[in-house]
């Protein structure tokens, strides 16, 4: 019978373990396993991640509630692989009867790669832009966004050839999901805190 164990950032754990130590850790608001290696996530800021979730997911929510056959979630787990376990912020995934390439588990989590994730991140050096990249890019997610909110930049990744290519606005400050049709962000519109995004 396994017993308590703590769960830490920089732990090298299997999927399974994982999993095991985070339902154990009750106290743990949000972690998740990258590559094999554990990320506990810090308290967050008002203005510098709630404020600029609250924007993207009311986004993606309206595009849900207008679009058959997608889903958009927030902060839920996803099971990419052996060796990484999420927690994007956001999501928007198309239903598997609609061609999606993610599915629900048994358990009830999300298994595979969904189309499209959101993250909003504490600095451009922060492992969204890196580790956690190279894994989306790895495991197949379409769509990669990522707000910088400290810097004020936003990044729109699009796969390409199994590479991460980034999208940037027309000449109106627009850019349009290559995945899911009519979902479009404002850009500039974002980044002034103006919540008319599309």
């Amino acid at each position: 019978m396994k017993h308590f164990v703590s769960l830490e950032s920089g732990d090298h754990l299997s999927r399974e373990e994982f999993e095991y130590r985070y339902a154990q850790c009750t106290h743990i608001k949000k972690a998740e396993l990258v590559e094999g290696v554990v990320y506990v996530a810090s308290p967050v800021r008002y203005e510098f991640h709630g404020l600029p979730h609250v924007q993207l997911a009311t986004w993606l929510g309206v595009y849900q509630s207008a679009t058959p056959g997608v889903f958009a979630a927030d902060n839920v787990t996803v099971r990419l692989d052996a060796k990484n376990e999420v927690q994007p912020d956001l999501l928007l995934r198309w239903d598997e009867a609609q061609g999606g390439q993610s599915r629900i588990s048994p358990d009830n989590y999300i298994e595979g790669a969904p189309e499209l994730i959101a993250e909003i991140a504490s600095s451009s050096a922060a492992y969204d832009l890196h580790d956690k990249k190279d894994v989306y890019c790895r495991c197949g997610v379409k769509e990669y966004l990522v707000w910088v909110a400290t810097e004020k930049i936003f990044y729109w990744f699009c796969l390409e050839n199994q590479v991460y290519v980034r999208e940037m606005p027309d000449a109106q400050g627009i850019i349009k999901s290559r995945v899911f049709p009519g979902l479009w962000l404002n850009v500039p519109a974002l980044l002034m805190g103006n919540y008319k995004l599309y």
